[in-house]
């Protein structure tokens, strides 16, 4: 069963991952050599997700057929959404907000490893009304 308390042990396994995978790799490269490094670091740490899974969308009640996928779903109750840019822009966490309104995600985590200090400045974490209807433990 997932729990808030699930959830945040969760979070914290993959915000250590992509730390590890910055301190590894430093500042500088494109998303998809992070996004490289992180499928390995979960693969290791024995964690499961999906990466580049298709999102369904609907437009009144009608599948669309779109090309619109999350880069990773972990352990199919959590988004993570990674970027590597100069800065998070408001855009950024209303795709995150997008994805977890269409996966019905009760978490996600927005990553951005071209920072010096990916847990201070690189890293935001969202909740939406779905964690709330959680229990708690």
């Amino acid at each position: 069963m997932i729990t808030q308390k699930y959830l945040d042990e969760l979070t914290y396994e993959i915000i250590g991952s992509a730390i590890e995978v910055h301190k590894t790799m430093g500042i500088g490269l494109l998303e998809n050599i992070y996004h490289h490094c992180l499928i390995e670091e979960l693969t290791v740490r024995k964690i499961n997700f999906s990466t580049e899974m298709k999102i369904p969308v609907f437009y009144k009640e009608k599948e669309l057929k779109i090309d619109f996928k999350c880069d990773l779903f972990i352990e199919n109750c959590l988004v993570v959404e990674l970027k590597s840019v100069s800065e998070i822009n408001p855009v950024h966490k209303a795709q995150l907000l997008t994805y977890m309104k269409l996966l019905k995600s009760p978490k996600g985590i927005l990553i951005n490893f071209n920072c010096y200090n990916l847990f201070k400045e690189g890293q935001l974490t969202i909740v939406n009304e779905y964690f709330n209807q959680l229990p708690k433990f």
